[in-house]
C-alpha cells in the first residue's frame, strides 16, 4: 500500500520470498504467540498467532529487513500502515498495529482469516462465472474504498486476495 495524497510514495524493494526471522514459530514477539508460518512474498513472510492479550487469532506479517532498516522507508511504512488502519471496509484485512521486536524486525498486526487465497482457488479449477463476478466484484469496492482514502494496494493479485471460509472477498 501506498499513500498517494500528502506524504512521500514508498519504493518497491526486491527481497528474497520467505527470507525472516528463522525459529519464530514458538516463540512470543511482543504479546503474540507465533503457531505458524502460513505464506511468504516478497513483501515479507506471514505467521499466524495468538494475541494473548485479547486472545484472538491474528496475522503477523514481517516485512524484509531491506525494507525497514532505512529510517525514511521505515517512517512511510508506519504512515502506510496507519493510513490502512483507519480503513473499515468488509474487502479490506483490518490492520490492527505495527510494531518491531528487539532485534528490529519490523511486523504489522492483521486479522487472521479462515479461509483460501484467490490464488488456491484458481488452483482447484475454472471459477463458476457467477463466483467469478462475486469476487472480481468485491475486490473492486475494496480497492475503491482504498482509493477514496488516498492508498494505493500495489500488488493485487490471487495470491494476495482471500475468500474466507464464509465465502467473504478480503
Amino acid at each position: 500500500l501506498r499513500r498517494v495524497r500528502g506524504a512521500r510514495v514508498s519504493h518497491n524493494i526486491a527481497v528474497r520470498p520467505g527470507v525472516c526471522w528463522p525459529g519464530v514459530v514458538g516463540q512470543t514477539v511482543s504479546h503474540y504467540k507465533i503457531l505458524e508460518r502460513v505464506g511468504a512474498g516478497g513483501m515479507g513472510v506471514v505467521y499466524k498467532a495468538e494475541d494473548l492479550r485479547l486472545r484472538r487469532t491474528v496475522a503477523l506479517k514481517f516485512l524484509p529487513l531491506d525494507l525497514t532498516q532505512d529510517p525514511d522507508a521505515k517512517e512511510r511504512l508506519r504512515l502506510e500502515a496507519q493510513t490502512a488502519s483507519a480503513l473499515d471496509h468488509p474487502n479490506i484485512c483490518v490492520i490492527h498495529e505495527i510494531d518491531e521486536t528487539p532485534d528490529r524486525h519490523v511486523f504489522l498486526a492483521m486479522s487472521f482469516y479462515e479461509g483460501e487465497t484467490l490464488k488456491q482457488r484458481i488452483s482447484r479449477g475454472a471459477l463458476p462465472v457467477p463466483e467469478a463476478h462475486r469476487i472480481a466484484a468485491d475486490v473492486a469496492r475494496g480497492v475503491s474504498a482504498a482509493h477514496e482514502a488516498g492508498v494505493v494496494h500495489r500488488d493485487i493479485k490471487p495470491a494476495n486476495i482471500m475468500i474466507t471460509r464464509r465465502g467473504e472477498v478480503k
